[in-house]
């Protein structure tokens, strides 16, 4: 008898009186047919840029519930390189034009868009329409109405919608997250965060050309500033006022270089971030009433470390994109919570649309409002 792989075998099974139903419930199915191999689904990169090339690829080959199956470049010569690092056949990889035959390709179950911000909106939009799971990478999009877009996209296509917000999936944030929820050091009182890097003298990078990125340093180091003090604080800010400063017009003559914003929170707690181009920075601290936690460094890819006032913090450091998309992959299979919904994107671009606008308006403060726990993970 010819023996089938698992793409043959799930296909023929899928034909079959009973097809319909196990395609209906697609986690039922895996926890109970599954007990030999974990059921794993196929991701196709879009873009193939630095992060996919040196982080996301390598990851999906360490991964448990997700592979890498396919790839979307503009690139002929990327396609080649990648097909035949990776065993890409011909049939999984597409270019921006063919994209939406990806609707046919069965082997492909999650797209992540990892393309300039510009284009975000219309292939997250274009995946969910052809039927996949979505994952953006940050900042969601170029303003609040192309995130209604996206997330709206989804629900109509009823595929998933992530964020690339790869933090939320390792050990020292979720620890963090911890102390906040269970209150081991009382309520917050003052947070801060930086995020940022020296950019270098590249005025060709398209991070500095505002049709392409939406903005500067605020869209790039400062959105991971804005979920630091959020998740740090376990809640939403409910003000913020904003300054930009700039040491180098010259060369970011169309992007902010360095911002510092100051927000309140409901519980009474006050938080501040600096962002920029221009200097490297990275971390998170928080006083609280009965001591503090901080991470440092707190958002790059690893190391990372961690410390509170009753000592440091150690754990297992891995790759933290491998989480991510597990975790990801995890929710769309087995109905996990989803760690970063696209509503969650959607929050930080309202509050970095409030900072330009009080920047814009000379510093004035820009009432926020989001519902009860909007934005945080959900099942």
């Amino acid at each position: 008898m010819k023996k089938l792989d698992r793409r043959q075998f799930n296909q023929k099974l899928l034909k079959g009186a009973g097809g319909m139903a196990l395609a209906a419930n697609a986690p039922l199915a895996c926890a109970m047919g599954a007990t030999k191999e974990k059921k794993k689904l196929g991701v196709a990169l879009v873009g193939l840029g630095g992060y996919s090339t040196y982080q996301l690829a390598p990851a999906l080959e360490d991964t448990e519930y997700c592979y890498l199956a396919g790839i979307v470049t503009g690139t002929p010569q990327k396609a080649s390189t990648w097909s035949a690092k990776y065993g890409i056949a011909k049939e999984h990889i597409y270019n921006y034009d063919n994209f939406d035959a990806i609707k046919n390709d069965d082997a492909i179950a999650i797209v992540y868009v990892v393309l300039p911000n510009s284009m975000h909106a219309e292939f997250c939009i274009r995946a969910a329409r052809a039927g996949k799971h979505v994952i953006c990478e940050k900042p969601m999009a170029m303003n609040v109405a192309e995130c209604d877009a996206i997330i709206d996209a989804c629900k109509t296509a009823g595929v998933k919608l992530g964020m690339g917000y790869r933090l939320h999936s390792e050990p020292y944030t979720q620890e963090i997250q911890r102390f906040v929820k269970e209150k081991t050091f009382g309520g917050v009182r003052y947070i801060t965060a930086d995020a940022g890097y020296y950019s270098g003298s590249d005025p060709g990078q398209w991070r500095l050309d505002k049709k392409l990125s939406g903005g500067g340093a605020l869209v790039n180091m400062g959105v991971y500033a804005i979920q630091s003090i959020i998740y740090g604080s376990g809640e939403n800010p409910t003000s913020v006022a904003a300054q930009e400063f700039s040491t180098r017009p010259k060369y970011f003559k169309d992007t902010d270089e360095t911002i510092t914003a100051q927000f309140t929170f409901k519980s009474g707690a006050v938080g501040t971030i600096m962002t920029s181009h221009n200097v490297s920075a990275n971390r998170l601290h928080a006083k609280c009433e009965k001591g503090w936690y901080e991470l440092d460094p707190a958002s790059t890819y690893i190391p990372l470390a961690g410390r509170t006032s009753n000592g440091p913090l150690e754990f297992k450091q891995e790759s933290q994109q491998k989480l991510q998309m597990d975790d990801f992959a995890k929710h769309i299979l087995l109905g996990t919570p989803n760690l970063v919904p696209g509503e969650m994107g959607k929050r930080d671009m309202i509050i970095v649309e409030a900072i330009y606008r009080s920047i814009a308006e000379g510093g004035t403060t820009q009432k926020l409002d989001f519902e009860p726990g909007y934005g945080f993970a959900k099942s």
